[in-house]
């Protein structure tokens, strides 16, 4: 009987974490504008969508957004905790605990604190401001992911490489980075998901020529969300599906592969 109740209580949990995302695309194909009601099945909002630029325009900025940090943030931060676990220097252990601080402090601190760095350097506020500040505050979160992924088998397989004549290259390329690739890949798809929902970091260092999706969808807000965002979140949805779908696959190829 425990066991049935605990099944049921499991299964009414992710039933109202997963019910907003089933109601959003059950409207993406509703024939009401008002969607308060589903009338009739359609797929007009998803021809409209591709009709509206700056919806489009929003949309492409936000994926660009999120490809270019995501890669960035994973090579300095994968560097960086290479760098931090390997080597010894001058306030290592400062460093180590301030990484923590773009984690835990509150979204709209960093936003205000990137925005006076920018008045202060007197950068003109574009795309490139805020593709900057999203590499900065992915960072943390890439070193974070990697370093939990290396412990005492990777400084093993490395130095049993260097005593077989191996390079510092081809240690890095060959044994130390396919090592970490659970961390890199942890530490990408986070820092991926933290880009393209970002509002609050976006909305204090975008100028007024640029825009991403989550700003766009805050400035309807307060007129009303047109019907093809449903259908353009829909479609997100089915991008960030097949993305978490791949590493899931990789995870099993890669557990199969320890396994042989």
């Amino acid at each position: 009987m425990k066991k049935v109740l605990k099944n049921i209580f499991i299964g009414l949990v992710f039933f109202f974490l997963f019910l907003p995302i089933i109601v959003l695309v059950c409207f993406s194909f509703n024939s009401s504008e008002l969607n308060i009601v589903f009338e009739h099945f359609t797929l007009r909002w998803y021809y409209e969508l591709f009709s509206n630029k700056q919806l489009i325009e929003a949309f492409t900025n936000t994926i660009l957004i999120a490809i270019i940090s995501t890669i960035v943030s994973t090579v300095i931060g994968t560097m960086g905790a290479i760098g931090l676990h390997k080597y010894n220097f001058p306030f290592k252990n400062t460093i180590n605990k301030l990484l923590y601080i773009p984690i835990v402090i509150p979204e709209i601190v960093l936003g205000i604190s990137l925005l006076s760095i920018y008045t202060l350097f007197k950068l003109e506020l574009s795309i490139y401001t805020i593709l900057l500040s999203h590499i900065v505050f992915c960072i943390p979160f890439v070193v974070v992911s990697v370093r939990s992924a290396i412990n005492k088998n990777v400084d093993t397989i490395e130095q049993a490489a260097y005593d077989l004549g191996a390079s510092n290259f081809q240690t890095l390329f060959l044994i130390t980075l396919p090592t970490l690739l659970s961390g890199i890949r942890a530490g990408a798809l986070l820092s991926f998901t933290l880009s393209l929902d970002d509002v609050i970091i976006s909305y204090f260092t975008s100028g007024p020529s640029s825009n991403t999706l989550p700003l766009k969808i805050y400035s309807m807000i307060k007129t009303g969300i047109t019907p093809d965002v449903y259908a353009l979140s829909s479609i997100l949805l089915l991008i960030v599906f097949i993305i978490l779908t791949f590493n899931i696959l990789m995870q099993m190829r890669s557990i199969g592969s320890d396994a042989r």
